[in-house]
């Protein structure tokens, strides 16, 4: 029997690579609670963290750029009255980041490109429609201001961020607890796992089950699934004798795996992160010290084991950069932020090569920031690919856009007949226009608070570099 011995690839040799200690997150006290989630997300701009907090939930954001130890006063993002379980940055909006919470909401934070002197109280939103706690959440991939989560409660609720309410609930369609839900390249499609031991794969505008698979992997422990760019499913789980295992499968023939290998036997379930651009997806277990790489192709046996990266210290959760926020000059296929105890490390994927050309080759056109639809096109039924950018002379971040939410049947509407006990405490004299001029002045004033805010950060980051002059 005749066998190739090398198969080609351009990302044999990927190899990964720890950044040198001045370039991590020192000083970070990552949160300790029991939950699946990565427990970080990154994009250009910032590294977010969910981190312990004493009487509620709160996260920290940071500049990417500040890296070192970080400061044990940093402010952080507060208003959750219980621990955070899941972030995650809009796609659409490098400054605002999502969270869920075991206090049953949802919050939409903006954060300023400048470092706030107090921690960030207030969310643009919250959304609030689950009974137990949120453990998902996911942004529509070319939609804009859609946003996914699932709760305890067995409900899968999408929102329009941009008005505060609930575009549509999926229920009656879990039986158990989810672990996990994904969208499909262009957000037509999810792709959800259940305690209940199945893959479903639902229309989410129909609300209707499209397809369904029991039993992947045929161990007890937690499942996960994510879309291929081409709409085959991804999974990771465990065999009957607690091996781990990855499968992959068409929708065409859901009833029988296209491959299914066994990994090793271990308890962290793995987390796969894949980058459409490559065909990459990288494994990283909860509780392991390594990450595997494997790239997904048409060819017999269709997931191919490229490599692995070991280090000394297990990971508490990961973060994965987006392909916009790599370093091109440098052939960085991708970054991951892993957290241990105390600190974030990032590490660098590289491809090597000896020309300090553009590689095509690596880094076709890849998702921007721009969205293919607005929310209402697509809850009529649109659909659209996501916006490709290129990646040729390096991406820059947009400067800060605000989220701008207008919820109905608030002030700038008119207020619904009858009394409220609300009106009962106001000054029978006190007209709309008073209420509005009132309103304009608090605006105002948030204003002046924000700007002298900013001048402060900046004084103080003047005075550092001052110091650290004279030093």
């Amino acid at each position: 029997m005749s066998r190739r011995v090398v198969r080609q690839s351009k990302f044999r040799h990927v190899f990964g690579q720890p950044v040198k200690a001045d370039q991590m997150y020192e000083d970070i006290r990552v949160s300790k609670v029991t939950c699946d989630s990565s427990f970080c997300a990154v994009n250009p701009k910032f590294v977010a963290i969910i981190v312990e907090a004493g009487g509620g939930g709160a996260f920290i954001v940071l500049p990417l750029a500040k890296t070192g130890r970080v400061d044990k006063n940093h402010p952080l993002v507060t208003g959750h009255t219980a621990p955070v379980l899941d972030i995650d940055w809009c796609p659409h909006n490098d400054n605002v980041i999502a969270s869920a919470s075991e206090d049953t909401t949802v919050m939409v934070w903006q954060v300023p490109d400048y470092v706030p002197v107090r921690n960030i109280t207030e969310p643009v939103v919250t959304l609030e429609g689950h009974s137990k706690r949120v453990g998902i959440i996911s942004w529509h991939p070319t939609a804009r201001n859609v946003l996914l989560s699932a709760g305890c409660d067995n409900l899968v609720i999408l929102w329009n961020v941009g008005t505060g309410e609930m575009l549509l609930v999926l229920e009656d369609m879990h039986t158990d607890l989810i672990y996990n839900v994904g969208w499909n390249r262009n957000g037509s499609l999810l792709v959800t796992t259940c305690k209940d031991k199945k893959v479903r794969i639902i229309d989410p505008r129909k609300q209707q089950i499209v397809a369904e698979k029991a039993k992947p992997h045929d161990g007890t422990r937690p499942i996960r699934a994510i879309f291929m760019a081409d709409g085959k499913i991804f999974t990771t789980g465990f065999s009957k004798m607690s091996e781990r295992q990855l499968g992959l499968w068409d929708l065409k023939n859901f009833e029988e795996p296209i491959a299914l290998q066994e990994m090793d036997t271990s308890n962290g379930v793995l987390l796969p992160f894949y980058d459409p651009d490559s065909s990459i997806v990288y494994l990283c277990g909860k509780g392991d010290s390594s990450i595997r790489y494997f790239e997904i192709t048409d060819e017999p046996p269709y997931v191919h084991y490229l490599n692995t990266y070991s280090s000394k210290e297990p990971q508490r959760g990961m973060g994965f950069m987006p392909k916009r926020g790599l370093d091109v000059s440098k052939c960085e296929i991708a970054r991951f932020f892993k957290l241990h105890e105390r600190k974030c490390e990032p590490i660098v994927m590289t491809v090597p090569r000896k020309s300090d050309l553009f590689q095509d080759d690596l880094y076709p056109d890849t998702p921007g920031p721009e969205p293919a639809l607005e929310a209402d096109e697509w809850l009529s039924g649109k659909d659209a690919e996501p916006v490709l950018i290129s990646l040729r002379d390096g991406y820059v971040p947009i400067k800060n856009r605000e989220l701008k939410v207008v919820k109905k049947n608030i002030l700038d509407n008119k207020p619904p007949p009858g009394s409220r006990r609300s009106h009962s405490t106001c000054d029978p004299d006190f007209s709309r226009p008073a209420l509005e001029e009132v309103l304009e002045e608090i605006r105002a004033l948030k204003e002046m608070v924000q700007a002298q805010e900013k001048r402060i950060s900046d004084l103080e980051n003047k005075l550092c570099q001052f110091t650290n002059g004279t030093d």
